[in-house]
């Protein structure tokens, strides 16, 4: 199942070329072909003889894949082998010891074989094969090879084979592979910048059972996170207590308080291009119990809050020359003032607003209704669309308006 917050809805007419070899996970291609299909994607696959012991050309023209190869002298076949060139990306999934052995020392001796040695554009590769084998010397030193040569290398999991042992060599999660060819279809105009960005809700105990918190989901802001590795930035994000999944490239580190976040954030955020700051930070924090959880006596509980670091302002106004900030709004009146006050009492370069007293926006909403503000004056507003074409929307505003 890929995520919602990786499915960008921005690759319409590019083209993804599949190569299927003979592993038991072959059947897993149908499933990627599937979700590059949902997306628009044009896909094509050429499936190697051993790779048809496991799925057909039927199963992929079922979906929707074309063009479709199943060998160099196929019946109807038209001997055009360098068909794919035209593909935007070429990804070999699963990828068996043998084709990485071929792609390493350059062989052609099946139909695949030729494509990957023609192919002018990236190539990933995601292998999958028995631990033993994967952890060859020749399967090692041919994976060097192959990283030496620019090909994107999505390394195998660990746990169950097929064949009952276990370790590294299972086909890498199906997300992790549709995220790093989305990748390799998008725009890198991110690419050198550091990025650090906070996302989710944090919690603020007043006992051992007990908090003090708001119901975000860190959907957004793991759009935007994923939108900017997608874009080739370098990216770290803070996560609040949120269950949501990010791509292997993203580094992340997680944290429950505010205060927990402050101390991440301020640690980080001197060595980055940019800071987004999405998260929901509680802005006040009860006190904490001394003797570790209340009890109910008929007596009414009152707590006298105290505030939390504005981990937004503090860092923002901190900023050097060239580091820029990103923040949020979630408001439920005077949207567009809010906005403003805040992008200039923060010491903001861009503000992005959103009400959250509508339906379809706000928290756990898989849409948005959103105005930005820049501090040179410039404003949007974008109607509701969904979370991850917002995200795409912000990094265009960022990369038209860097130096």
């Amino acid at each position: 199942m890929i995520p919602a917050h990786y499915q960008f809805d921005t690759f319409h007419g590019k083209r993804i070329h599949l190569g299927v070899t003979g592993s038991i996970a072959a059947y897993k291609a149908l499933d990627l072909t599937r979700a590059f299909l949902h997306l628009h994607l044009q896909v094509g696959a050429t499936l190697t003889a051993s790779a048809q012991k496991f799925v057909t050309e039927l199963s992929f023209s079922a979906l929707g894949a074309e063009p479709l190869y199943s060998g160099m002298f196929a019946s109807g076949a038209n001997f055009d082998h360098l068909e794919p060139s035209v593909a935007d990306a070429f990804i070999i999934a699963p990828a068996t010891a043998n084709i990485l052995a071929k792609m390493a020392h350059g062989l052609a001796d099946d139909l695949l074989s030729c494509q990957i040695l023609a192919f002018p554009g990236p190539v990933l590769v995601a292998p999958a094969m028995n631990p033993r084998m994967w952890n060859a010397p020749a399967t090692r030193h041919n994976w060097a090879i192959l990283g030496e040569r620019g090909v994107i290398r999505i390394e195998p999991d660990c746990g169950n084979v097929a064949c009952g042992d276990t370790g590294q060599g299972r086909l890498a999660p199906m997300d992790e592979i549709f995220v790093r060819t989305l990748a390799a279809l998008s725009p890198q105009d991110l690419r050198g910048k550091k990025i650090m960005l906070t996302l989710g809700p944090t919690r603020e105990y007043f006992d051992k059972a007990r908090f003090w918190s708001n119901p975000s989901t860190g959907t957004m802001g793991a759009a935007i996170a994923v939108a900017a590795t997608l874009r080739g930035a370098e990216v770290t994000a803070i996560t609040g207590p949120v269950d949501i999944r990010l791509p292997s490239m993203i580094n992340k580190i997680p944290v429950i308080t505010a205060r927990d976040m402050f101390q991440a954030a301020s640690d980080i955020f001197p060595s980055q291009d940019i800071g987004c700051f999405t998260a929901a930070v509680a802005d006040y924090r009860p006190p904490a119990c001394p003797a570790g959880k209340y009890k109910k006596n008929g007596q009414p509980l009152s707590l006298s809050f105290e505030s939390n670091p504005d981990i937004l302002a503090t860092l923002s106004r901190s900023k050097k020359t060239g580091q820029q900030t990103i923040g949020f709004a979630a408001e439920a009146q005077d949207l567009e003032r809010n906005a403003a006050l805040k992008l200039d009492k923060k010491n903001l370069d861009l503000i992005i607003a959103n009400p959250i007293d509508e339906s379809g926006s706000g928290f756990a909403s898989a849409t948005n209704r959103v105005v930005v503000m820049d501090r040179h004056g410039r404003k949007e507003s974008w109607p509701q669309l969904p979370k991850t074409e917002i995200a795409w929307r912000i990094w265009d505003w960022i990369s038209m308006n860097t130096p």
